[in-house]
């Protein structure tokens, strides 16, 4: 299986292989591919993690070997409220150019010292990318979230859109798309090539280039829940996987008391400036008849949310479990959360702060599983909105028919036929 709890199996006749990881601390990204971390080390494989200390105590409870970056991106990623501009230069600055001298050095001297089979890097690691196939090494992408790369029939990434229909929506697609490609061009192609020339590789046209050269995008998501497209021969939906992160292992937890429906609340594991939206979730449920219950995760402290009398504040939870006896899941939209209330068959309100969340959330209600709000939301406009998705049935019941599509695909074995037989 890909989803849940890892498998305690061998590689079921595939060869031991050696596989390197190169991977980037982006918060709610961490727990899908340290599952898959996860599952090879179960499955009798060699796993070296290379990472920032940020994530070595997750990685060491793999059961991989950890591999310190000599240096990694530090402070907060300040991605909220920035215009599309601004983000793109963060995005190049913080995660991708900015990292990516350092991140080569780190991955060549990795390369040379354990000669992996495969590498295998975060969607964004440039560092990564460039010094495999600088070594000759085939490399893989982790791709936890729904397709993020330019392609056919596929909504700009980020935008929040719908697909596209008729010569007018495909036109919508080309123009966004060719936007998306120029604004991403103008901070990271210069230094991905004048990284890929200090390696001895020729230059890309587009910065997504280099992500083209991966030997394959593993989406860790449910093809049930991405939108349909025109997707390169090289990306592969796998499945998404539902564990929850490391921070939250060990946790205990019991249902609050009561017959009241209960209501889970998730939003970023890194900071997004959500303290007043969640706030404002808090005032709403407190106007309710409902039971609350809100991790903050690492970001926020408990302390920084007055609950009130029917809500329960915590830093973390394991969520597989309380979802078990959610009735709705209000979030922020990251894929993790809202991929495993879907697999759970719970509902959804998502007021969606950036980044992939607005994609997230429209699959959401596109296929009737939940409701999108505003992240300015009002707690009433937040209190009408639960009682809607607890009065109609309609919102349930599609969750529990697209997470049954979720739930079978992250139970499959599409990861392990990329990552052991076709390696």
């Amino acid at each position: 299986m890909t989803g849940g709890e890892a498998p305690q199996e061998s590689a079921r006749g595939a060869h031991p292989r050696r596989y390197l990881f190169a991977l980037i601390d982006a918060g709610g990204t961490v727990p899908p591919e340290l599952g898959v971390v996860r599952r090879l080390v179960d499955r009798g494989h060699s796993v070296t993690v290379l990472a920032g200390e940020s994530i070595a105590d997750q990685v060491q409870s793999t059961g991989a070997d950890f591999l310190p970056r000599a240096s990694a991106p530090s402070g907060v990623f300040r991605d909220w409220g920035l215009s599309p501009l601004g983000l793109a230069r963060a995005m190049a600055d913080h995660m991708m150019i900015g990292p990516a001298p350092a991140q080569a050095i780190d991955t060549v001297a990795a390369i040379d010292s354990l000669q992996p089979d495969l590498v295998v890097a975060s969607a964004f690691a440039v560092g990564a990318m460039v010094a495999a196939e600088a070594r000759g090494i085939p490399f893989d992408l982790l791709v936890p979230n729904v397709y993020p790369f330019p392609a056919e029939g596929m909504p700009p990434f980020g935008a929040g859109l719908t697909p596209s229909h008729g010569p007018l929506g495909r036109t919508r697609d080309r123009v966004f798309s060719a936007a998306g490609v120029r604004l991403f061009d103008r901070y990271a192609l210069a230094g991905t090539n004048a990284l890929r020339a200090e390696y001895g590789l020729t230059p890309v046209t587009t910065a997504w280039d280099q992500m083209r050269r991966a030997q394959r995008h593993l989406l860790l998501t449910s093809r049930s829940f991405d939108f349909p497209g025109r997707l390169p021969a090289n990306a592969r939906y796998v499945g998404p996987i539902l564990d929850d992160p490391g921070w939250a292992a060990g946790e205990s937890w019991g249902p609050p008391a009561g017959d009241d429906p209960l209501v889970l609340v998730a939003m970023s594991s890194t900071f997004q400036n959500h303290v007043g939206s969640m706030q404002r979730i808090v005032d709403a449920m407190g106007m309710r008849p409902v039971r609350g219950l809100v991790t903050t995760g690492p970001a926020v402290r408990p302390d920084d949310i007055a609950a009130a009398p029917n809500v329960t504040v915590v830093e973390s939870a394991p969520h597989q479990e309380v979802l078990r006896d959610a009735d709705v899941v209000i979030t922020h939209g990251g894929h993790g959360t809202v991929i495993k209330a879907l697999a759970a068959g719970v509902p959804l309100i998502v007021l969606s702060h950036g980044r992939d969340q607005a994609d997230n959330a429209v699959r959401v209600t596109t296929r009737g599983a939940g409701i999108a709000l505003s992240r300015r939301a009002s707690a009433p406009r937040i209190a009408r909105a639960l009682d809607d998705v607890l009065d109609t049935p309609s919102y349930g019941e599609a969750a529990k028919r697209l997470g049954a599509d979720v739930a079978r695909e992250a139970s499959g074995s599409a990861l392990f036929e990329e990552l052991e037989r076709r390696l």
